[in-house]
């Protein structure tokens, strides 16, 4: 087991931590690797949340440039391979489960770092983390996710702007402009993330997977499409036990105990 991830099971749901913070948690192709390792593992292990985080004072700050500096290679890398590799499947794997991925940025959340953060379906970012599309600075596009998220989330002249100049962004600029669900104080924020895990977790997880295969589905179908999926994901949520709890504790005045199925 690498020591580059930490993960906490939490019974239904486990946190996943990126551990190279001598390194601002940036990625090397072992941290990759576990990540998706542990992701996978709470994926096949019922979990039915995961919360995302980094360890010391930042969360991610992208790809760890001394594994990619031409000057120490033979020739350029391919950075097509390393996307194509480690950053692509890494998106896919998050946004394919079924399951809530919520994000606690605890510090800068640049490059890579940063559209990871974008992936997942909850953020929270402590009120002095800040954004950073760092890729224009050594002559790159944003990956992992990134020029898809970003016009989706803000819009195109936003987008661009952010790309174009590697302008931080603050916390609560991000949670302002829609970037993120919340910014909270800092002191706060891996209580106030758990807190959003556990509750997740306990609730009709099998609707929530649905709900976000629907919420990103969105982006790409036509509404003739998208009413079909609709109507599919709801015959599945009709016939599953949490909607018969879910309607049984509203009519009995009780909370409800999903269990996801």
């Amino acid at each position: 087991m690498s020591d580059t991830i930490l993960a906490q099971d939490n019974g239904n749901w486990v946190e996943i931590t990126l551990n190279r913070p001598d390194r601002l948690n940036s990625f090397n192709d072992e941290m990759h690797y576990a990540l998706r390792a542990e992701i996978e593992s709470a994926r096949d292990n019922g979990a039915r949340a995961i919360l995302l985080t980094g360890a010391g004072r930042g969360f991610c700050a992208g790809q760890d440039l001394g594994d990619r500096d031409p000057s120490k290679m033979d020739g350029p890398p391919d950075l097509g391979k390393t996307v194509r590799t480690f950053y692509a499947p890494l998106v896919n794997l998050i946004r394919s489960l079924n399951l809530p991925v919520i994000c606690a940025v605890n510090g800068v959340a640049a490059g890579a770092g940063a559209n990871l953060a974008l992936a997942c379906d909850m953020v929270f970012a402590a009120e002095s983390a800040k954004f950073i599309q760092s890729f224009s600075k050594v002559g790159l596009i944003p990956d992992t996710g990134g020029s898809w998220h970003l016009p989706r989330l803000l819009g195109e002249a936003r987008a661009k702007g952010l790309a174009f100049t590697a302008q931080p962004l603050s916390a609560k600029q991000a949670e302002d402009w829609g970037l993120i669900w919340k910014a909270v104080a800092d002191e706060v924020l891996m209580k106030t993330a758990r807190a959003q895990a556990e509750m997740l977790a306990n609730g009709p997880t099998l609707g929530l997977g649905l709900t976000k295969q629907c919420i990103q589905a969105a982006a790409v179908d036509t509404l003739k499409d998208h009413l079909e999926l609709e109507a599919d994901a709801m015959k599945t949520c009709g016939e599953s036990a949490d909607y018969a709890e879910g309607v049984s504790a509203f009519l009995e005045k009780r909370a409800p105990v999903f269990k996801g199925k």
